[in-house]
Parts: C-alpha cells; structure tokens; sequence
C-alpha cells in the first residue's frame, strides 16, 4: 500500500535534463551524476532514452549495473523498438521502470502523429502492455497532457491504466499551466481514476512557473514529481529538485507530505553536476547558489547575527551549504564589520571600528566584496598605494603547449615580493594553466588548490574578467583579475587569491568563519 503522504522523487537529469543545449554527458559524467542522485536517495532515476543512440543505451546499461537503490527508468517511445530497447538496458537492475508516453492533444495528434483519437487510444494500450512483460513497473505520460481536451485525457490515462500502467504521468510539456488549473486538473484525474495508481507531475519552466506548478499539482493529488538538479532540462528547464524538495520539507505544515530525500546532500549533487557539465550554478539561484545564505544589506546582517531566523527559513547545513555568510560590500554595516574584525582576533573598540568604517565604504565603492584580508589592512594600517593585497606581484608568464612533442604542457612564472625577492620557477601540469599554478604556489609556498575560476570575456571591453576561489587548508580565499588574455586573466586572479592567504598568514590571525549568531 503507498503511502499517500509519501511523494516519490523521479529525477530526470540524466535524460530531459540532458536534452538541453549544453548539457550533453558522457557515460563517466553521468555515472557520477547517478551517484550523486543515489546518495540524495532520490526514489527514480530517469538514466537515458536507451532507442536515441548507442551512447545513452550504453549508459542506462551501465547505470542500470552499478547503481544500487533508486528504480532506474528508460524513456521509451510507443513502439516495439524503444521498448525493447529499453528493457535491454534496462536489464541488469535490480529494481527497473520503463517509461513511454505519446502525444494525445489536438495538435501532437494531427501536426506530429497524424493519427486518430480512437488510434491513439488503441497504441496506448498495446504498448503499455507490451511493457509489462518486460518489467512489473510501467509509467505511462501523455505527452502535452495540459493542451489535450480533459475527457479525452481521462480516456488516454484510462487506457493506461487497464492495460497496466503504474504510475501515471501528467506532464506540462511546453510550460503552459497555471498553479490554480493543475490542481484542479489533478483532482478531476485523481477522483475519476482508480486508486492503486500512482499519479505524477511533469513541468518545464518556459513561464517561470514549473516549481510552483508541480507543488501544485502535489495538493491536487500528484505523489511523485518528475525534476531535475538546478533545474535543468528542454528550453528553460524543468522543475528544479532541490528548490520543489525544500519547499515540501521547510513547509511541511502546508503540504502535508514528505519526501525521502538525504537533503544534505543537495548541495554536493548540484556541484557536481555544476563540474560535469561545466554549467556554473547561478549565484542567485535558490537553495544552492552562492548567494542562497548570503547576507550583505546591513539591516539583514544585523539580524542574522542576533538570530539567524529573522532572515532564513532554513539552515545552511541542512542542504549541504557549510554555513551561511555574511559577505562584507557597500551596504554591509557596523554591526557586521565589527563582528567580522572580532572573528579574525582583533581586539578593537567601537570607537576604532567608528574611525575604520569611512574607510571600509570607500573600499566597498571600489570592489564588489571587501575580504577578509582588506579587513586585516584596514586594521593593522598595511596598505599599499596600489590596492593590492598580500606580498607577491607578477613579473612574467610564459606559458607553453607542445601538439608534436610528447612533452607535457609546463608554465615559466616569474614573481616578486615586498622585499626585493624575486623568484622563477617552472612547473608542469595537465594544462598550461593548471602548470601556472602550480609554480605560483611553489613560489609563495601557499598550497593553494582551485576550487572555482570563473572567466568572462566582455567583447565591449575587449577584456577578460576573471574570479578565482582557492582551498588552502580548508580555508577559502578569493581573487579577481582583469587582462586582455584569458590565460593572463585566470592566472592573475589565482595570483590575487594566493596574496589573500598571504596576507592572512603574515598578519598572524587565524580566520574564523563568521555564521549566525556570531
């Protein structure tokens, strides 16, 4: 007996996620999407379409094979070929789902099928119950449900049903809907069909409304939502898992029902998928972005640090963020700059932080984020006349790829300190910029490994703006670099996140990372 408070999580990153612009997989990067999803303790993954190539019948096979869990799903055509396919690759899991669907609205069915209602409704029932002898587990989607005629709808999902279907899929294939006519659409399906089905929502994001839609769709009756991580997917994307998973768990109260979802781990699953498809996850973007736990209006900031509730529905550390921020920029306050100085060890009066603050804003003006290391200069009156953090400047850069030889790529680096000491180093590495910075932290003996770099060419400017975030010994430092050259640029905002952890070491503090409550 399901549990009709349970809402079963379908991820379909792998296979509509995949289906975007840019967001093409291999077999490795999937598998380690499909780890991720499995450590998340998703209840499905979608792991391809095995009939649309080699390629994704090969990965659904070998995610089929080695992830152990979720039910591992195939998308599947109505026809005999794709679902033949689709159990073929499906083959070695334990636990197995095929998952096929036809158009059934007036315009898939004269523009795209060229086929009948009464025809439509004669495939669906031979095709779903040629799915059922291959696997107990058949989902049935009638494809551009939310433009089909609603008693005709009710005939297709019928269909499905007496032929075997398990779980039924409403998807709102082109992003049409409103909150208000899915549940209601929802609850007219639910009430006119038997109830050992399942029911699923399916939303793509092309009115920015698939989120709110699918949570919709839950009240009116749906105990499964089809999403993906960072809501990728066709066009504008589909549902967004970790936005639709929050929304269930922080407003419990509301909805009613629960997901099986290890929520601390949203975070590392959008990161990783982030690394695979080399698609940054947008600073802003609920739940995961860099921004989701960031604090920097000084009213906010004043807050957080008194109760970190007046300005957070939800902790950090529940979906896998280490801790909220508080980032320091022009419209921080006192209250935060001086609890930030506290952090790092200094013992400094309000009168102090009074005579510190002018000067703060107009650093603030400047730059986007005032670190931690700006705060140490500001504090202990170490600056420097051209604005540059820490002790170590660039002198040359010499950058080498040999296509011919069998040479590994190798970067010369030439840098100077404070001091007048000036030092050359060659490195190799897997690519001429990774060898830069390799021989920047083998001259400045920062062990710096990177975690982020980030690269904008801005074609008006003829420039190249770069931002890198480093990992020294599990602290993080930032930098950011403007050059003509991209290689230039990634280079010397690397160089800029070194002089951070420099600097740092040098004033002889140790950095604590400033939460609520601090």
């Amino acid at each position: 007996m399901t549990d009709k408070n349970h809402v079963k999580i379908f991820d379909t990153t792998l296979r509509d996620g995949e289906q975007a612009p840019g967001f093409s997989m291999s077999t490795d990067a999937k598998l380690i999407v499909a780890r991720a999803l499995a450590a998340l303790n998703v209840d499905i993954i979608e792991a391809g379409f095995a009939a649309a190539s080699p390629g994704d019948a090969a990965s659904v096979k070998t995610i089929a094979a080695e992830i152990d869990g979720p039910i591992i799903c195939s998308l599947a055509r109505a026809n005999a070929g794709d679902i033949e396919a689709a159990a073929r690759a499906l083959d070695p899991a334990r636990k197995k789902r095929i998952h096929t669907f036809i158009g059934t609205s007036p315009l898939h069915r004269d523009a795209k099928l060229k086929m009948s209602k009464g025809q439509i409704i004669d495939r669906i029932g031979e095709i779903v119950a040629f799915a059922r002898t291959f696997v107990d587990d058949v989902e049935f989607s009638p494809e551009d449900a939310i433009r089909t005629e609603r008693d005709y709808l009710l005939e297709a999902v019928r269909a499905a049903i007496g032929a075997g279907a398990t779980t039924i899929n409403i998807p709102d294939t082109v992003g049409y809907t409103t909150p208000e006519e899915i549940t209601d659409l929802f609850r007219f399906l639910t009430a006119n069909s038997p109830g050992h089905v399942t029911f699923s929502t399916h939303c793509h994001d092309d009115l920015g409304m698939a989120v709110a839609n699918s949570l919709a769709a839950v009240r009116g009756g749906a105990r499964q939502i089809e999403c993906a991580i960072n809501g990728i997917g066709e066009r504008a994307g589909n549902c967004s898992l970790e936005e639709a998973v929050m929304a269930l768990s922080v407003r419990r109260d509301f909805f009613g029902v629960s997901t099986q979802i290890e929520t601390t781990m949203l975070y590392p699953a959008s990161v990783a998928l982030a690394r695979v498809t080399h698609n940054p996850i947008p600073r802003n973007k609920a739940i995961v972005g860099r921004n989701a736990f960031a604090h920097e209006a000084g009213i906010h900031q004043h807050g957080v640090l008194a109760d970190r509730r007046t300005y957070e529905i939800m902790e950090a550390e529940s979906v896998g963020v280490p801790s909220n921020a508080l980032v320091l920029g022009k419209h921080s306050g006192k209250h935060a700059v001086a609890a930030r100085i506290k952090a790092l060890g200094f013992d400094v009066s309000q009168r102090k932080i009074e005579d510190l603050f002018p000067d703060f804003k107009h650093l603030a003006d400047t730059c986007r984020e005032v670190t931690d290391a700006d705060l140490v200069r500001l504090v202990t009156g170490n600056a420097k006349t051209d604005g540059r953090i820490g002790p170590w400047r660039m002198r040359k850069t010499e950058l080498r790829v040999d296509f011919e030889e069998d040479e590994k790529p190798f970067a010369r680096i030439t840098m100077e300190h404070d001091n007048g000491d000036r030092r050359t180093v060659t490195h190799e590495g897997e690519g001429p910029i990774d060898a830069a910075f390799a021989a920047v932290c083998a001259i400045t003996g920062v062990p710096g490994a990177i975690s982020i770099l980030d690269l904008h060419h801005v074609a008006s400017e003829g420039v190249v703006r770069a931002e890198a975030v480093i990992d020294v010994e599990g602290e993080s430092f930032a930098g950011k670099a403007q050059e003509v050259d991209i290689a230039d640029a990634a280079v010397a905002a690397f160089v800029a996140a070194v002089n951070q952890a420099a600097a740092m070491r040098a004033s002889g503090v140790k950095r604590v990372k400033v939460g609520a409550g601090a």
